[in-house]
């Protein structure tokens, strides 16, 4: 009898931590209970813009504002998101989140659109097209004249993603984002020191790349001239002789630069109308590329950097002398004034 009694015991106890042990060992989500919320499943999302010359994330200080699109694998649009608060996209740690079937999809981002300050806008809406119609395009009243426009930072992305069958939590993804807007400071100065005014000279940048494609090609648009948004005169410091030097300067704004368009810088003498300056732009700014970047595509040096500047020295007949042109701090000595 007793050993009967040991035996039923030890029987009820293994039992009961088998049962314990299945339930434990079950994913956190489920549940014995069906009125209990089912396990999460879609896409957890990271932003990062880390495409620049530092080579950084410089998301939560670039990035203003977010639109996310978010498409199925045939290019079907399913939502849009644009909720993200400031407070949020300034934070490292923040993510978006999607609750989402098992399946393939692809997010559309774009950083700058929402924003009240927007130089850009779609040329159709997304969530009424197909992902491979969606056209972004330069607001017209950035191009103005004769004074132009600082555009709003605009910053793309694009990734395919995938929430796999049976997963019982989020797929961390991250998006890779590109800025497609520039700031090129341009100054003039004479070679002998001499006095000059930026009221002598008209600048502008001239390109057809207002718009841009689904993919950020940047696509046949009509030919257009970005003027400065501000132009000034700067005292570099005295000359030998004691007189202040001066440099005349003035910055212009404008999207994506690519290797296969032919933008030109083009500066001209108000008084009698002679160019001072008319050069490929992409063909010069990528001689800052240099041999520190000697891997690097031209192609992806334009995307990486924004901010340019370039100083030329003039005669006294305000012409350009083409032996030298300071490019973002760096000297470069011109060989071919035909490139």
């Amino acid at each position: 009898m007793t050993t009967y009694k040991t035996t039923a015991m030890w029987r009820l106890l293994t039992a009961v931590v088998i049962t314990a042990a299945s339930v434990l060992a079950l994913p956190s989500c489920e549940s014995l209970y069906e009125d209990l919320d089912p396990c999460p499943q879609g896409l957890r999302v990271r932003f990062v813009y880390d495409y620049n010359m530092e080579f950084a994330n410089a998301f939560t200080s670039q990035v203003d504002c977010l639109t996310v699109f978010l498409y199925d694998k045939d290019g079907h649009w399913l939502a849009t998101r644009t909720d993200a608060t400031p407070e949020q996209l300034a934070d490292e740690n923040w993510r978006m989140d999607f609750d989402l079937e098992a399946g393939h999809y692809t997010l559309l981002v774009y950083g700058g659109m929402k924003c009240k300050e927007s130089s850009f806008s779609f040329t159709s809406d997304p969530a009424e097209i197909p992902l491979r119609d969606v056209r972004v395009r330069l607001n017209s009243n950035c191009l103005t004249s004769p004074v132009g426009t600082q555009l709003h930072p605009l910053f793309y992305g694009r990734l395919d993603a995938e929430v796999r069958e049976g997963g019982t939590d989020y797929n961390e993804v991250t998006v890779k984002m590109i800025k497609d807007t520039n700031n090129l400071r341009v100054l003039l100065q004479q070679a002998s020191g001499a006095q000059i005014s930026e009221s002598d000279f008209d600048f502008r940048v001239v390109d057809n790349n207002t718009l841009m494609g689904w993919n950020n090609d940047v696509l046949p648009s009509p030919e257009v001239s970005y003027m400065p948004w501000t132009r000034g005169n700067s005292s570099p410091g005295q000359l030998p002789n004691h007189d202040e030097a001066s440099v005349a300067w003035a910055e212009m704004s404008f999207p994506r630069l690519v290797t296969g368009l032919e933008p030109h810088l083009i500066v001209t003498n108000r008084e009698n109308g002679d160019t001072t300056i008319d050069i490929p732009l992409n063909n010069y700014l990528l001689l800052l590329k240099s041999q520190e970047y000697s891997k690097m595509g031209a192609q992806e040096f334009l995307d990486r950097e924004s901010r340019w500047s370039m100083l030329f020295f003039l005669d006294s007949d305000l012409r350009w002398i083409k032996t030298t042109i300071v490019i973002n701090d760096w000297v470069v000595r011109i060989n071919d004034s035909e490139l």
